[in-house]
């Protein structure tokens, strides 16, 4: 861990950044109490769009079919 002070922190930002970002924390301190620290964010976990999956089963054939007019008019309010 490293600890920088507040006007160091402010000339190196774009380094320091880039070196926690490689994993090392980095502690910026003002008047030598530690203040804050920098660390890397995780990644996020990847979206599943949707609710369906592929363990629900494959998707029917009828999802494709057209809808009736009434389903229709459902769907646009009517």
């Amino acid at each position: 861990m490293t600890t920088v002070n507040v006007h160091e922190a402010k000339t190196q930002l774009s380094r320091l950044l880039d070196r926690a970002h490689a994993g090392e924390e980095i502690v910026i301190a003002k008047a030598g109490t530690p203040y804050a620290r920098l660390v890397p964010l995780q990644a996020p976990a990847p979206r599943t769009l949707g609710r369906y999956s592929e363990r629900d089963g494959p998707v029917p054939d009828s999802f494709f079919e057209p809808l009736d007019d009434a389903e229709l008019a459902s769907w646009e309010g009517g």
